[in-house]
């Protein structure tokens, strides 16, 4: 009786060893992908220089200079006089503050410990740091601990995400990726468990994502899908009322705090969907409250009551609503979300949206660049949540579904789609691995019983032989033995040979053949190789470069173009500090951040008109455009061209948003004016009215004295209108390769010269007064 005791705690005491030596080796994988997913977004550092990257990241690098230096009761209440002149920004109001607060608590913290980093390098290195923990909370919510790792692995390289997370790439994103796998871990974890102190994290977790980013609205509609699809498939809980029903009265009360969102967050249409989700969940609570406390009978008659009442609720509401959508179909929505419900609204009447790259839809190869060989791992990752289906698997569909389509509509949501392709992915990877190595150990372990039991019968023969020949002779005098019948043998046969046959048969079912199985881990072990050179590729040369510092390769070898520092530093250093700088709002961020001067308009946005006046100063002849910029006090003007070294992502090739966003707003803007025959020129097919406009005038003045012929690299031939002088504006820098230029307003002329010119002109001052008209610069 001992041993059987002793051989049963030398097991538990076994399994637990494995147990822990499980742990420790799954916390140092886990620790292994954060530094890999920290370390390879640091390419950018390495090949360039510690540098912010982009045009959003220098606004939220500056704030978080004011945040760092005057304390957040300052960064609250301030307006920023140097932006959208002269109407000003309130920076506390407009802004969400989650990056900035978590950029400068780190900061406070390295500080405090006596680690003199400044900010800029606590900026540059956020998006790496939080990149690892996107990583680790991508572990957390996939389910299973080979899945779960497989899952985090893939992510730390996808390059869907390092294109938004690289060393310099200071934005909202950098953090808000984070925040979202890790509410929605919250919610499946509340979901499994139904703890209230999940379900509070989970609410908290939700808080951060608002302070982050505005796709929190993605949250806070995902989720009550969910929930709703949970109720039509019949899978109510009270697991599912306290993963749900918490969430939206706390998380609305904790986002109403945040000054950007505000009553927006119970006042806007992108929220009504968890609020109707939520009645409908305490509808279900009682409909099932009501069936535990009453007879079938009797549950009858009162849910005939309460369906009937629901019903006369649900009309008068939807009564409610279509009337609003009729008084004001688009209240209430984004602009930016309507494009997301239809993805030609921007182009239609918001064009300034339709302007943003980032808005564009994707192509195909984009897909393949961006995620690479898991759109092939992503049907077999859903299959794997269907066997079985659960609430967490159902969800990770459901968020599949959902992210694929908008990220079908806005290339910019691909890192929404990001995590969802890296969890169903390290699913099927995990779910295929088990498969394979489950079938190699049978087949080594039947391998080794087969031989072991061949050598067992070959020594049993050799004793057989000889006991044979020693009592061959006494075989003579025993007795014989009496033999069973032919239907006995053969019913002893049956029962002897029908149980382990069956078990081969049966496990046979669930294995491959050994040398299938080793064929496919040595070709996952291939494709798992040729996404990891991908993403460190993507990572080393599509996504490092920061868009202020631009390279190129040619036989001479590596050039790097550095004209946009040296434009802002000229501008810091010879122009008054009151000075007002007019651009394109692509440079407003950089232009206040780095050369520190006032700008007209910037990535903000938030102003159409005041965007559309600049571009309707662009579009106009250069007399009428300077009327409009001296109206504005602006003193000199930006514009960035990159006709001599190839650059396309210069002015001249974003000028049709300038004249469409102007048009929208100033009807005397057309853009069939500057265009010939539908196609946009600017040789000598060009129309009159583009080559005389501000834009053109400005980016290929003097220009053909670099070739002798004014041949553009950009758009492929030579410019139509070569010769010509400027009459209002004056070139005061054109940087070493002529990729920003800068040019002054002259001063308006003396029109009094002499005592004739004077009468005159008081005669001609005194008649426009009494006609009683006025010239608007801006028609």
């Amino acid at each position: 009786m001992a041993e059987p005791e002793v051989s049963s705690a030398a097991a538990g005491g076994g399994g637990r060893l494995r147990n822990a030596f499980g742990g420790v080796l799954c916390a140092f994988t886990l620790l292994l992908i954060g530094v890999v997913a920290f370390s390879i977004r640091l390419f950018s550092v390495i090949k360039y220089e510690s540098v912010i990257h982009e045009f959003d990241p220098y606004f939220n690098f500056r704030v978080t200079q004011f945040l760092s230096k005057n304390g957040i009761y300052e960064f609250w209440n301030w307006f920023d006089d140097r932006t959208w002149y002269p109407l000003g920004r309130v920076i506390g109001g407009t802004v969400y503050p989650g990056l900035t607060l978590t950029a400068g608590t780190i900061w406070w913290l390295v500080n405090s410990l006596n680690i003199p980093l400044s900010v800029e390098t606590v900026c540059v290195f956020t998006a790496p740091i939080f990149s690892a923990n996107a990583s680790w909370a991508t572990y957390l919510l996939t389910k299973g601990t080979g899945a779960g790792l497989m899952a985090a692995a893939i992510l730390a390289m996808v390059p869907s995400y390092i294109s938004r997370s690289v060393a310099g790439s200071y934005d909202n994103e950098a953090v808000a990726i984070f925040a979202l796998i890790f509410t929605f871990y919250l919610y499946v974890k509340t979901l499994n468990t139904g703890s209230l102190f999940y379900a509070t994290l989970n609410a908290l977790s939700y808080f951060y994502m608002v302070c982050s980013w505005g796709g929190y609205t993605f949250i806070i509609n995902l989720i009550p899908m969910h929930v709703l699809l949970c109720i039509v498939t019949g899978r109510y809980s009270s697991r599912l009322y306290i993963a749900y029903a918490p969430l939206v009265i706390l998380g609305t009360l904790l986002a109403a705090l945040v000054p950007v969102v505000g009553f927006n967050a119970v006042m806007t249409s992108e929220h009504f969907a968890s609020f109707l989700v939520f009645i409908i969940l305490h509808v279900v609570a009682l409909v099932y409250y009501i069936k535990g406390l009453l007879s079938p009978r009797l549950f009858k008659v009162a849910m005939t009551l309460v369906i009937s009442v629901g019903l006369a609720v649900c009309f008068a509401v939807v009564a409610v609503l279509v009337a609003l959508v009729a008084s004001s179909p688009t209240k209430g929505w984004s602009g930016r979300s309507l494009s997301l419900l239809d993805p030609t609204y921007a182009s239609k009447y918001i064009p300034i949206i339709a302007s943003v790259s980032e808005h564009q839809p994707p192509t195909w190869p984009s897909y393949f660049m961006d995620i690479n060989v898991l759109a092939f791992l992503i049907p077999a990752g859903i299959i794997s949540c269907f066997l079985p289906l659960s609430d967490a698997s159902s969800f990770m569909v459901l968020y599949l579904v959902t992210a694929v389509y908008f990220s079908g509509v806005m290339v910019r949501l691909m890192l929404v789609l990001a995590p969802a392709a890296c969890i169903l992915s390290g699913i099927a990877l995990s779910e295929v691995f088990g498969v394979l190595t489950r079938s190699i150990k049978f087949q080594l372990s039947k391998l080794f019983d087969d031989s072991s039991a061949a050598s067992g019968d070959s020594s049993s023969e050799s004793s057989t032989n000889s006991a044979k020949s020693e009592t061959r002779n006494e075989k003579s005098e025993t007795a014989p033995k009496e033999k069973p019948s032919k239907k006995n043998r053969k019913k002893e046969k049956e029962v002897a040979e029908s149980v382990p046959v069956k078990t081969k048969k049966e496990k046979r079912l669930l294995v491959l053949p050994f040398e299938l199985s080793v064929m496919g881990i040595l070709l996952l072990i291939v494709l798992g190789g040729f996404y990891v050179v991908h993403c460190v590729w993507a990572a080393a040369e599509a996504y490092s470069a920061p868009s202020i510092v631009l390279t190129s390769r040619s036989r001479d070898g590596l050039h790097v173009f550095d004209d946009f520092r040296e434009a802002y530093a000229w501008l810091s250093h010879n122009t008054d500090v009151d000075d007002k700088v007019a651009s394109w709002w692509d440079y407003g961020y950089q232009t206040t951040a780095m050369a520190n001067r006032t700008v007209i308009v910037d990535n903000n946005t938030w102003n159409n008109t005041h965007i559309a006046t600049v571009g309707t100063a662009m579009s106009s002849p250069e007399k009428a455009a300077w009327e409009i910029f001296n109206s504005l006090d602006v003193k000199y003007v930006l514009v960035v061209f990159g006709g001599l070294v190839g650059y396309p992502s210069d002015d001249i090739n974003k000028f049709l948003w300038m004249v469409r966003i102007g048009g929208g707003v100033f009807p005397h803007i057309k853009e069939p004016d500057y265009l010939r025959d539908g196609q946009y020129r600017v040789d000598a097919q060009a129309t009159p009215t583009m080559l005389n406009c501000l834009m053109y005038k400005l980016c290929y003045y003097r220009f053909v004295e670099t070739d002798g012929k004014g041949f553009d690299r950009v758009r492929g031939y030579e410019i139509g209108k070569k010769h010509f002088k400027l009459t209002h504006f004056e070139e005061v820098f054109t940087t070493h390769h002529w990729m920003v230029r800068i040019y002054k307003l002259k001063p308006q002329k003396n029109r009094v010269r002499g005592k004739l010119k004077k009468l005159k002109s008081n005669a001609k001052t005194s008649s426009t007064l009494a006609a009683g008209r006025k010239k608007n610069p801006w028609q």
